[in-house]
């Protein structure tokens, strides 16, 4: 059977392709979900981190003394206490040849490197007595210059923001074909734009959280962790640790969402565990909402300018784009702050066949939080400065931005397509994305309402985006570059006597319906009922090792390894059943928890029947009978390192032109992730990520001041989208599955806010080009909006 038959039969399986509710739903709303912060432990003690309260310094003196004393407190720790312990990291990639930063530490030692990095850590019997006891701990440093703004940053005489670098600039590459200069000089028109970006942060629902508890008598570690991604903690842990890696076990229970926040290694996890090992009792860390402003990683700070050549009737013959990517004082660790430039320059262009491009990367340090991936990495940057310059060009030959869009995107029968930044695309959709998306916004009829408006002095605007999303990382992605990231996900999949099937995979939930999806995959292939299937995800105990759950990995990795371990176990109970029958296994198929005929739908034995011989009468069997009914499966991507789906967004704004306030009125999102396997949680992942997109188009961002202070971290400064804001999202779907899979799943969790951004953009621009206004920085906030308009 070839991959395309196997995607047909997949697509005639009962339950992938149905919308089945989330099997975790009626508990989390019950309130009965268990967090990281639910756990009590014996003995345990909870830990709360003094911060740096400026930007750059040089530690003359830290004096624990008085919270030494202080109710409640077991022990103060400082860098000399806890450092030592600890193998140092560094977030480098070899295939990112030059790049450099500084190696990290738990603790601040010397010098502190932004507001908020942690310079002690008390331990007592209640968070309330150990944050009491921070405020005792008397702090000496030296302020030093901080370095906040990356162009300034890269000067000669610009201080350095960590010590042991030689420059400011982490990283620079640049990516080009040969004719580009030739595209500009012959080019009948050339649009161009400088475009900032402000840096924001995930916001989750459940703050970063961590429970060490080290067992001496044991030796074990054991870590609960709201983490995406245990083995990749459990090979941390015990490597920088000097543990062996069988004495580490990781359990990442419930997790209020991640967004890839909670991929990172931070210093207070570390801290944690090392506090745990130093004292043998179990250590608690729950970040509030101003440390998570001050540590969690943030994204998206970028300026970027680009142009775009084009002939006379609109064709883009070339980009040639300068991005710098501002990532604070070190380069995240294991992934490093690196990756979400590079697909920054990568992805610029990518719906468009555009023969010629140039990108530049320069990534820089500066006295700032940490930044590295987030939601949909690079994408939003890279597709709201292309749909941006696309709309400058249709505005300039007097083209309908769907028209210019038409004659540029790469033809839906062009495939297997190479862009011009390199990157080979399967199968894309973009012309059927766009015929689709014409005719579910009714656009000729927007357009006719707009204009009709405007004579009343409504300024709305409409605008789209195509878009291209990168999915399913192999060992390509990270792996080549010496990260210790699996590329592979494993599941192990068991008939149990009852005739229920358990499924351990190593893909996790953080709230996408991971556990749902997987449960319906192997539902298809066993003959049950989704409800049927227990999953078991995110314990290094318990399930088999694998990369868990990110950049859109858990459908089409972490499906496709649930589809191969169903279908081995599917071999071996039609085995089993036909030595117990007596017929030829071809003959027999499964269906609603029977063994039945494959011609006839037949039942000719429960489920549960092969499950009591096997594992209670054994002896029943012919000699060398399998009765295991237990089947494993590991599976990788081969070939390409990743693969890509496409789809295209459109946001209706109106903007009140007096106050420079945005009004979200509609967005639609048309999306081709391959094939799909619940459409119910395909849609929310979709609406999810619009909301994260639209948030910081409009209002999310980290302000900091001149002197690296972030001067709005707390939620009654920082502005989330409220769901009164949000639009009606309309959704609609085109299908082109994968052929490098069974499954043909390629994933869909960072589609909605990938392009999100960049039509509310469009959209604000087209408002406002009436008054010959352009705005081309997020978040588009009333007063940058009344500035482009020149009212302030």
């Amino acid at each position: 059977m070839t991959l395309q038959d196997t995607n047909t039969a997949a697509a005639r399986a009962p339950h992938i392709g149905q919308a089945h509710r989330r099997q975790t739903a009626r508990r989390h709303l019950a309130g009965r979900g268990r967090f990281v912060s639910d756990i009590v432990l014996p003995r345990m003690l909870h830990a709360a981190f003094v911060r740096s309260p400026m930007a750059r310094g040089r530690i003359l003196e830290i004096d624990t003394r008085d919270a030494e004393q202080s109710p409640g407190v077991v022990r103060v720790f400082t860098a000399r206490d806890l450092n030592p312990s600890c193998k140092p990291w560094t977030g480098t990639l070899d295939h990112f040849a030059t790049m450099v930063s500084a190696p990290q530490n738990i603790l601040a030692e010397e010098e502190v490197l932004w507001a908020g990095h942690p310079v002690a850590m008390v331990l007592a019997r209640t968070r309330a007595e150990a944050e009491d006891a921070c405020e005792l701990v008397m702090l000496d440093i030296e302020e030093g210059e901080a370095c906040v703004d990356g162009h300034a940053a890269l000067t000669g005489d610009a201080p350095r923001a960590a010590p042991g670098l030689d420059s400011n600039l982490c990283f620079q590459t640049v990516l080009e074909t040969m004719a580009v200069d030739a595209a500009f000089a012959g080019a009948a028109h050339v649009v161009e734009g400088d475009f900032t970006f402000g840096r924001h942060t995930a916001v989750t629902l459940e703050p970063r959280s961590v429970v060490a508890d080290f067992d001496a008598a044991s030796e074990q570690l054991t870590v609960h962790h709201g983490t995406q991604t245990p083995y990749q903690f459990q090979d941390i842990y015990a490597r920088h640790f000097g543990l062996a890696e069988s004495r580490v076990r990781v359990i990442a229970p419930d997790i209020g969402g991640s967004f890839g926040m909670k991929l990172h290694l931070y210093n207070e996890e570390m801290a944690t565990v090392a506090a745990s090992l130093k004292l043998g009792r179990p250590v608690k860390f729950v970040a509030d909402r101003l440390e998570s402003f001050v540590s969690d990683i943030h994204a998206r700070d970028h300026k970027v300018s680009a142009r775009m050549a084009l002939d006379a009737e609109g064709t883009i013959l070339a980009m040639e784009v300068d991005d710098m990517t501002q990532i604070g004082a070190f380069s995240t660790y294991p992934r490093t702050s690196v990756a979400e430039g590079n697909q920054v320059v990568r992805l610029m262009g990518a719906p468009y066949r555009m023969p010629d491009y140039r990108g530049r990367l320069s990534v820089v340090f500066q006295n700032k939080v940490q930044t590295s991936q987030y939601r949909a990495v690079g994408h939003p940057i890279a597709c709201a400065v292309t749909e941006a310059l696309v709309d400058k060009a249709a505005a300039r030959l007097g083209l309908d931005p769907f028209e210019i869009r038409a004659r540029n995107v790469v033809p839906d029968d062009a495939y297997p397509f190479v862009s011009a930044t390199g990157y080979s695309f399967e199968k894309l959709s973009h012309e059927a994305c766009l015929a689709k998306l014409r005719e579910l916004m009714d656009y000729d009829a927007l357009r006719a309402e707009q204009a009709a408006l405007r004579e009343r002095g409504i300024y709305r605007g409409i605008g789209i985006a195509p878009f291209v999303e990168i999915t399913n990382p192999g060992a390509a992605f990270y792996g080549v570059g010496g990260a210790r990231i699996s590329a592979q996900d494993g599941a192990v999949v068991r008939l149990t006597p009852s005739g229920e099937v358990q499924c351990a995979i190593s893909v996790t939930e953080q709230g996408q319906g991971t556990e749902t999806i997987i449960s319906q995959i192997v539902a298809d292939q066993l003959g049950v009922a989704p409800e049927q299937v227990k999953v078991t995800t995110g314990d290094t105990d318990t399930t088999p090792s694998g990369g868990a759950t990110w950049a859109c990995r858990g459908a089409g990795i972490g499906g496709e390894t649930a589809l191969r371990a169903g279908r081995k176990l599917q071999g071996q109970i039609l085995a089993l059943a036909g030595q117990i029958l007596q017929s030829d296994p071809a003959d027999l198929a499964l269906a609603d928890g029977h063994v039945v005929d494959a011609q006839s739908g037949t039942r000719r034995m429960p489920l549960a029947e092969i499950g009591r011989i096997a594992t209670y009468r054994p002896d029943t069997l012919p000699e060398g009978a399998d009765n295991s009914l237990t089947a494993a499966e590991h599976f990788a991507p081969s070939g390409y390192p990743f693969d890509f789906t496409n789809g295209i967004q459109a946001s209706l704004v109106e903007v009140d032109v007096e106050t420079g306030i945005v009004r979200l009125l509609k967005h639609w999102v048309v999306e081709d992730c391959g094939r799909i396997i619940n459409p119910l949680l395909v849609d929310e992942q979709i609406r999810g990520g619009v909301v994260q997109g639209l948030g910081p188009a409009l209002f999310e961002e980290c302000l900091y001041d001149e002197t690296g202070q972030m001067t709005n971290a707390s939620l009654a400064d920082y502005l989330v989208p409220m769901a009164c804001e949000m639009p009606d999202i309309v959704i609609g779907h085109v299908e082109t599955p994968t052929n490098d899979t069974i499954l043909g799943a390629k994933g869909v969790g960072e589609a909605g806010t990938a392009a999100a951004g960049a039509a509310a953009l469009n959209a604000v621009n087209d408002a406002l080009s009436p008054f010959k206004a352009e705005i081309r920085q997020t978040p588009m906030t009333p007063l940058r909006i009344l500035a482009a308009l020149g009212h302030v």
